[in-house]
């Protein structure tokens, strides 16, 4: 019998006829096709890599310095945030939500209280001097947002310096909101029906002084940067994304609108009255680094207009809804326990009738009820769309609370920014689109 040289080498034996199979021609084969593919590595950046945080995992295929395939890995920050909303009334719900993105509480709040007033259907109780201060909070919170995007990119593509400015600026924002609020960050202070204190006459001076500060702040942010050989070459053409790969994606916010789209909810699909208000919606046609840092600082210019024209809308009136089996009762104030109700707001409770007492006992323990239903709000975060959907089955706790988290969505877009470049514009295209992990994994 012939052997055909073709197939394996055979030979009988008691059990049988045996073949024996040696692969030695494989890496000849391999080599053949994929000459560099002993050359490819894996490289895990994070989560312990500065840029990373601690807190996101990118595992890189590289060829060299060239990024072949980019998975992103999330979770490390899970805090069931969601899930505890089932446990808790709908008023204390709005203390969870803010801890979500931490760089934009006032946005979770707001999302979430204007998802369970529509539940209610009191949209149009809410008073006039609320909305006004949910939208100044909200343009204050955007700049303080984009102020740290600004700091942590410039630090982690080496400019020091912008980082130390960001921050200093963002700090200025930060008091304001203490003043406000008593809290500097998860201030819970936006809640179903309005917001939880008035804004103090301090507060409107100090953010008026801001207003004449940071305009000046933002030219020097530019001076600094936008003619900086290194900024420029770190920023321009690197992680390109156009209008067909962020529309495909469900990418939205500032990477949405550098890429030459101006999709931004507070025009197209106006709240809290934005549609009253005279700004106007920054884009870019260069869809790369660049163009988001542009855009990002032409929309701290029109939060800046936003903030003014809402300071000057002030008028005295209610801060709540007016229906007291709604309205959180809370004067607050600070005392030597910390922050809590005024002795006089208590006194004032206390010496009320029995009903009244009883009244606000139930409303604090157990909770208004929320008629059954669905819905789901869509406000423009300082990351993009952030949506809540909001379920009810009637009872006075969510029976689910799911959000539309635009750094969760956004972070699908990495891949296709990295894959075909360097491992060192993964760095500058990672932190272009400004994720925070507490409202990605949330």
């Amino acid at each position: 019998m012939t052997t055909n040289p073709s197939y394996a080498p055979e030979r009988e034996t008691s059990e049988g006829k045996v073949f024996t199979v040696t692969g030695g021609d494989w890496d000849t084969v391999v080599s053949g096709t994929d000459p560099v593919n002993e050359e490819r590595l894996i490289v895990n950046m994070g989560p312990q890599h500065p840029s990373t945080h601690g807190v996101l995992r990118l595992i890189l295929e590289l060829e060299g310095e060239t990024v072949r395939e980019m998975r992103s890995v999330v979770g490390y920050l899970h805090t069931g945030i969601e899930k505890n909303l089932e446990y808790r009334n709908w008023t204390q719900g709005t203390t969870f939500v803010t801890r979500m993105d931490y760089l934009a509480p006032i946005f979770n709040e707001t999302a979430y209280s204007l998802a369970v007033e529509k539940l209610l259907g009191i949209e149009d109780e809410i008073t006039e001097r609320a909305t006004t201060i949910r939208v100044l909070m909200m343009e204050l919170n955007r700049i303080s947002s984009h102020l740290v995007w600004l700091a942590t990119t410039g630090m982690e593509l080496g400019a020091i310096s912008i980082m130390l400015y960001g921050f200093r600026e963002r700090e200025y924002i930060l008091e304001i909101f203490e003043m406000i609020s008593g809290l500097r960050m998860n201030m819970a202070y936006v809640r179903p029906g309005g917001v939880a204190q008035d804004v103090p006459d301090s507060a409107i001076a100090k953010i008026r002084e801001f207003l004449k500060v940071m305009p000046k702040r933002l030219k020097e942010y530019e001076d600094l940067l936008s003619g900086q050989p290194i900024w420029i070459e770190r920023t321009q053409n690197v992680a390109v994304l156009d209008v067909t790969g962020c529309v495909a994606l469900g990418v939205t916010g500032p990477v949405l609108r550098s890429a030459g789209l101006p999709w931004d909810l507070r025009k197209t699909m106006p709240y809290c009255g934005y549609e009253t208000y005279e700004f106007d919606v920054p884009t870019s046609n260069d869809g790369d680094v660049w163009g988001r840092y542009q855009v990002r600082l032409a929309e701290m210019r029109e939060s800046l207009k936003l903030v003014e024209q809402a300071v000057d809308r002030l008028r005295p009136g209610p801060i709540m809804v007016a229906d007291k089996k709604i309205a959180w009762p809370a004067q607050l104030a600070l005392g030597v326990d910390g922050l809590g109700n005024s002795l006089e707001h208590v006194a004032k409770i206390m010496g009320q009738s029995m009903e009244s007492l009883i009244h606000h006992f139930k409303l604090v323990t157990e909770g208004f009820r929320v008629p059954p239903g669905q819905v789901y709000v869509a406000i423009e975060g300082p990351r993009g769309e952030l949506g809540a959907h909001a379920v009810s089955d009637g009872g006075t706790r969510p029976y689910r609370v799911h959000f539309r988290e635009p750094s969760f969505v956004n972070l699908q877009a990495l891949p296709a920014m990295a894959e075909g470049g360097l491992i060192a514009d993964v760095i500058a295209g990672g932190a272009s689109l400004d994720p925070v992990m507490g409202g990605c994994d949330r």
